[in-house]
C-alpha cells in the first residue's frame, strides 16, 4: 500500500519557535512529553525523514491563524511562510490556510489568494482561539467562500486544552454544532479534527448523518481512540475518517504504529490512511492517484 497522508501538521521549525508562532509553551511541551532534542524545532527536511520512517507520503501544513490580531494571544504563521515550505518540497507538503472570522472581507480575499495563487488545498480554523462557536454567523462567509473555491475546511472540535498557562480558553466547539453548518452548507466538506474528545460519539453521529462531514483522528495517540470510533472506521464509517497527527503533538511514527495495532480491515485501513484524503482534497488526487485494488 502507498504511504499515508497526514492531514494535520503544524510547522515546527526554528522559525516558528523564534517568532512565537506555535501557540504553546514549555508547560505544554512537558504535558505531551515532547523530547528535549525537538524543542528547538525540526526543519522540514528533517521532518520529511521522520515521515519516511513512519510511512507517510504527504503532509498538510497549517498556516495557523488563531486568536485575532486584536487579542494579546494572537498566533499567526504567514501563508507565504508555509507556501515556501511547500515550494521547497512539493511532493511532501501542501498548505492549509488558517482563517480568522474577525477579518471580514480581508479574510475572504486572503483565502482566495491562498488557494488560487499559493496552491493551498483547504482551510483550517480553531474556534476556541476566537471564543466563537463554529455555528456563529461570523464564520458563515468563510464557509461560503470554501464552497465557492471547492475546498474543505477543518476545525478543532471537542475540548480545548491549555496550550499556554496564561491563556485559558473555553471549549466552544462541541461536534453537535456542526449539524446546523452542514444543513446550511450541504456541499461544504467539513472535517472535525482532534477526534471530538470527549464527545467522540457526537462526532460519529455528525459524520453518519451528513454526507460531507468527516472525522480527523489527530492530536491524541491512536491507542487511546474510543472503541466506538475504532468500530466506526473499521465498518460503516471507513469512508468518513482521515488520518492525522497534529505534529508536533503526536509523532507520526507512533501514530502509524498504533493505528496498525487496531488491526483494521485492509480496505478500511487504506481508506483511513490515504484514500479518504484523496477524495476530500481533490488537488491531492491529481498528484497522488489512488491505487487500483
Amino acid at each position: 500500500m502507498a504511504g499515508a497522508i497526514d492531514i494535520v501538521v503544524n510547522p515546527f521549525t526554528a522559525t516558528e519557535i523564534v517568532n512565537k508562532q506555535n501557540g504553546f509553551d514549555e508547560h505544554f511541551m512537558e504535558q505531551v512529553r515532547m523530547p528535549e532534542d525537538m524543542r528547538g524545532g525540526v526543519d522540514i527536511q528533517r521532518y520529511a525523514g521522520i515521515m519516511d520512517e513512519a510511512g507517510v507520503d504527504h503532509s498538510l501544513l497549517i498556516a495557523v491563524r488563531a486568536g485575532g490580531r486584536q487579542m494579546k494571544y494572537n498566533i499567526e504563521i504567514p501563508y507565504e511562510q508555509v507556501a515556501g515550505y511547500c515550494r521547497e518540497m512539493p511532493t511532501r507538503y501542501s498548505g492549509l490556510a488558517g482563517v480568522d472570522p474577525w477579518l471580514g472581507m480581508e479574510q475572504l480575499r486572503d483565502l482566495e489568494y491562498a488557494v488560487k495563487e499559493l496552491g493551498f488545498v483547504g482551510a483550517h480554523c480553531y474556534p476556541h482561539w476566537f471564543r466563537l462557536p463554529p455555528d456563529a454567523p461570523q464564520w458563515y462567509p468563510i464557509y461560503a467562500k470554501c464552497c465557492e473555491l471547492d475546498i474543505p475546511i477543518m476545525m478543532q472540535v471537542g475540548q480545548n486544552l491549555i496550550y499556554q498557562k496564561d491563556v485559558r480558553l473555553p471549549s466552544v466547539a462541541r461536534p453537535i454544532l456542526l449539524d446546523q453548518i452542514a444543513i446550511d452548507f450541504p456541499e461544504l466538506r467539513l472535517i472535525g479534527i482532534h477526534v471530538g474528545t470527549p464527545w467522540a460519539d457526537e462526532m460519529i453521529a455528525m459524520a453518519w448523518k451528513h454526507e460531507n462531514v468527516f472525522i480527523g483522528i489527530d492530536a491524541y495517540a491512536p491507542k487511546h481512540l474510543p472503541a466506538s470510533l475504532v468500530h466506526y472506521m473499521n465498518s460503516y464509517g471507513s469512508h468518513k475518517v482521515l488520518f492525522g497527527t497534529d505534529w508536533p503533538v503526536i509523532d507520526p511514527r507512533r501514530a502509524m504504529r498504533e493505528v496498525a495495532d487496531h488491526n483494521l480491515r485492509p480496505g478500511a485501513l487504506k481508506q483511513v490512511l490515504r484514500d479518504n484524503a484523496l477524495r476530500v482534497f481533490p488537488p491531492l488526487a491529481d498528484r497522488f492517484p489512488a491505487e487500483v485494488d
